[in-house]
Formats: C-alpha cells, sequence, structure tokens
C-alpha cells in the first residue's frame, strides 16, 4: 500500500501513436502464438522426443563400450572414436569435460545418445544453432545428420560449478 494515495485521474487512456503501438505489440503477439504450432512441428529445432530413464553408472559403462569398440585415436586422454554410419553414438558429459570426440561422416545419419553423470549441463554445438540442456538419469537420443565438414566445438552453457569454462568437446566431420 502506498504512502499517499494517486489522484482518481492519474489514468489517461492512450491515444494517438501510443495507442497504435500497443494494437502492433498485441497483435505481433497473436501472429507469434499462431506460429509456434507450425515451427513445432516443421522448424526441425525440436529433438526428436527420444529420452529413456538410465542410471548415470549404467550410461558411464555404456559410453566405455562403445569407447572401446570403436575408437579410432586419442588426443589429451580423450578417445576419438568413429562409429559406423546410421550407428548410435554416445556422448557423455559430467564435470567438466564431453567424452569421448566423435569422428562422424559428412551427410550420414546418427542417432546420438547424451546423458550427465552428474549435474544437469547444456549441449551447445558451435556454430550452429543446436541447443540442448542434458539431465542425469536421461538418456536424450538426438538424431543427426552432419552437412558440412569440419571441426565443431562443443560448449557447456548451464553453469556447472568452478571448471564450467573448461567444459568443451568436438565433433569431427569428415568426407
Amino acid at each position: 500500500m502506498s504512502i499517499h494515495r494517486p489522484p482518481d485521474d492519474w489514468f489517461q487512456r492512450p491515444v494517438g501513436a501510443e495507442r497504435a503501438w500497443i494494437g502492433l505489440a498485441l497483435l505481433w503477439c497473436l501472429v507469434l502464438f499462431l506460429m509456434m504450432p507450425y515451427w513445432h512441428f516443421k522448424g526441425k529445432q525440436n529433438s526428436t522426443g527420444e529420452a529413456y530413464a538410465v542410471k548415470p553408472l549404467d550410461f558411464a559403462d555404456r559410453v566405455r563400450r562403445f569407447e572401446e569398440a570403436s575408437k579410432v585415436g586419442e588426443d589429451r586422454g580423450i578417445p576419438i572414436v568413429q562409429p559406423a554410419p546410421g550407428s548410435d553414438a554416445y556422448l557423455q558429459a559430467s564435470m567438466w569435460l564431453f567424452r569421448p570426440i566423435l569422428k562422424l561422416k559428412k551427410d550420414q545419419t546418427y542417432r546420438l545418445h547424451v546423458s550427465s553423470l552428474d549435474l544437469q549441463h547444456g549441449f551447445s554445438l558451435q556454430p550452429l544453432n543446436m541447443n540442448f540442456q542434458i539431465l542425469p538419469g536421461y538418456d536424450h537420443v538426438l538424431t543427426i545428420t552432419p552437412t558440412m565438414s569440419g571441426e565443431f566445438p562443443i560448449i557447456c552453457n548451464e553453469f556447472c560449478g568452478i571448471g564450467h569454462h573448461l567444459m568443451t568437446g568436438r565433433i569431427l566431420v569428415e568426407d
């Protein structure tokens, strides 16, 4: 409650340009509201919706077996793996590391399984506009088809502690 009561005529109806701007803002809200279903079904920015409950240690075991089966190299102690085109690939997030480094073929489709072992992390694939939240206890499945070759960094965009700024990973795409 205020100290002083406002005068009875404090509210003035909008007129002129102010009224036009309010109408334009309401119209734009309506347009965006109507576009939401279109973006959801046709926009291709949503995940496939596949997610499964998984115990973090079970997911870590899957990643370890995947690394052993598909390892083609190593970079600073992190395995580089190359899954067969059309197969499942696994990416594990944990403080403050993404592992393994994925080596994929251009124009081939993969099912990327992503999970966290400890905290909520972010998955931001640069320079693409691909952002995803990684939650512990869930195996999120993303269907990806790389269309450009090169090296693509993965950045955690969800603050995960003191080493957050070091949490990066990589996807290598070859022709």
